[in-house]
């Protein structure tokens, strides 16, 4: 799906380490939420509360749950998913458009 009709969005950006990366909310009739947005290349760690899908738009970066050894790959049209209540760890080498779904 490349829009979503019939939201509302949050005008606020969700700014993290310094700017490097921004998204913003989106609300959707039925109460779900996911954020659109971009991050430059760093490397990150993020927390989650409920689960999580994340879409890589475009560009790529590797992913690992916190405490694990082996780093998965995504890029421009793929996702994975992180477990809610759980630290993830991201490897961003360009600049990497995304969309977050919560999930519960």
């Amino acid at each position: 799906m490349s829009e979503f009709k019939n939201v509302t969005v949050v005008k606020k950006a969700n700014i993290y380490f310094s700017g490097q990366v921004v998204s913003y909310s989106v609300l959707f009739a039925d109460g779900t939420k996911k954020t659109l947005g971009v991050m430059q290349p760093g490397k990150y760690e993020f927390s989650t509360g409920v689960a999580e899908n994340m879409e890589i738009l475009s560009g790529e970066l590797e992913w690992q749950m916190k405490g694990e050894h082996e780093w998965k790959k995504a890029c421009g049209g793929e996702a994975f998913d992180v477990p809610a209540h759980s630290v993830f760890l991201m490897k961003v080498p360009v600049v990497t458009d995304y969309c977050c779904s919560f999930v519960g």
